[in-house]
């Protein structure tokens, strides 16, 4: 493990050591409800960036393939026979007839109108009667092929063929401070969501930017997260950032020992993963009890200490190397944002995902988020714990868990005011600076746009 990499903290900024003077704190409402702005923010934006389109265990075997869709755009990502990842325009290049949707296997693809036949590299390979087609040249009909890359176990495609490489989109100080995590070895357990929401995509990015509605929304976690001015980090990486708040009983000056005690059990309603950890806390915070029961805790331990500590021995004895790791990584969740729409909380051996989009019908006031929870597990386990996809036909029929649940009511809420064209601009406020910095980016996407002018 590298220095920069144990010292994350080097790489971060605390609260009040950011640049506030440089960002806009004032929007524009039109950005969330105007379908003139959503479409000139589908070329600006979705068109022109690497986007997460699956997991790269997905398609593990040779043919392997599966359909994205981005609004009425479709694409082909298929391992082709020599291992390699391969992202295609989903379109025949005889008459442009859609070749498949879903998911599947195939040792070709064969256009089901005509029967041209191309290879799992694209190219043409094979034409239906030869005598009515005529001379061709196959070399020049292959698929439309489109850029596909993969990073921490994620599938990335950009529909612009010609994006920059995307490891110099994610930069290397984000590969870096990922890397110790393992996020390629984790899998979806538990859930795997996907659901359309009545809420514009960039409201569910502004929720799960701030921490300052946990008052409001998520009155349960002001007991282990710290909203004070000043408990945060924050990273800039090029168009993407990073913020970390401490994972801890607040107020320990005015809480007993065995509060903070209570404070920890209570978090597996909200974070159900603690739940496997609780064991091994416990049996640590036993040995500490006196005779009659009494816990007292020799100096510089502590509970939050304890918890991580039992968060690194649980992982290292299911056989996960967490020596790249430090003890904040143990119990602090690291909120990482990767610019366009890919959301993540990760802490050590876990990771929740939440990719909003625009609705497939483009209509600006929906999206639809991909919400999933994934842990590092053996590579025995894995296949035999693997959650399987679920797409919610009935809205609001999924029982997410109680934040998540909370976040879900509140965006579709936030949507129906945003949408009063009365509205014209919001105001945030300073610990937003991560919302801030959100459309301080998406705004530069949008003024380079051709024909774009002043978004604001």
């Amino acid at each position: 493990m590298s220095a920069s990499t144990r010292d994350w903290k080097s790489k971060t900024r605390r609260f009040g050591e950011l640049d506030f003077d440089s960002l806009n704190f004032e929007l524009s409402t039109d950005r969330y409800h105007c379908q003139a702005y959503a479409e000139r923010e589908r070329n600006a934006v979705w068109l022109q960036t690497w986007q997460v389109v699956g997991r790269v265990d997905e398609l593990p075997k040779a043919g392997d393939w599966k359909e994205h869709r981005l609004f009425n755009q479709s694409y082909i990502i298929v391992r082709g026979a020599d291992g390699e990842l391969r992202g295609f325009v989903n379109a025949c290049r005889h008459r442009g007839n859609k070749l498949c949707q879903g998911k599947g296997n195939s040792a070709r693809f064969t256009c089901p109108y005509h029967l041209w036949s191309y290879g799992l590299d694209g190219r043409l390979v094979g034409v239906a009667r030869p005598d009515l087609v005529g001379p061709i040249d196959k070399s020049k009909l292959g698929l439309l092929p489109v850029p596909v890359d993969c990073f921490a176990g994620f599938i990335f495609l950009n529909p612009d063929s010609n994006a920059m490489p995307l490891l110099d989109f994610i930069g290397a100080d984000v590969a870096e401070l990922l890397a110790p995590y393992r996020l390629e070895e984790m899998v979806p357990v538990g859930m795997d969501v996907k659901e359309a929401l009545n809420c514009n995509w960039k409201v569910v990015m502004d929720a799960f930017s701030e921490g300052y509605h946990i008052i409001g929304v998520h009155p349960e976690l002001l007991s282990v997260t710290g909203v004070e001015a000043g408990a945060s980090r924050h990273g800039f990486y090029g168009d993407h950032r990073m913020v970390v708040r401490p994972f801890e009983v607040k107020n320990l000056d005015e809480c007993s020992l065995e509060q903070q005690v209570e404070g920890i059990r209570s978090l597996t309603a909200t974070f159900p993963s603690v739940r496997e950890v609780l064991p091994l806390f416990e049996q640590s915070i036993a040995s500490y009890r006196n005779g009659q029961g009494e816990l007292l805790l020799p100096e510089g331990v502590t509970v939050r200490g304890i918890l991580q500590q039992a968060t690194r021995a649980s992982l290292t004895a299911r056989g996960m190397d967490v020596s790249g790791l430090t003890d904040d990584q143990m119990s602090d969740n690291q909120a990482w944002y990767f610019f366009p729409n890919f959301f993540a909380t990760i802490r050590a051996g876990e990771m929740t995902t939440i990719l909003p989009m625009p609705h497939p019908s483009g209509d600006a006031g929906r999206c639809l988020w991909h919400v999933t929870a994934y842990k590092w597990l053996p590579e025995a386990e894995r296949a035999g714990q693997r959650a399987q996809l679920l797409e919610v036909q009935e809205p609001g029929s999924y029982p997410y868990f109680l934040a998540l649940q909370q976040d879900y009511d509140q965006m579709q809420r936030q949507q129906e005011g945003l949408s009063n064209l009365a509205l014209k601009k919001v105001r945030l406020v300073r610990e937003e600076v991560n919302v801030a910095r959100f459309h301080q980016v998406l705004d530069g996407y949008m003024a380079n746009a051709a024909g774009t002018t002043d978004v604001n």
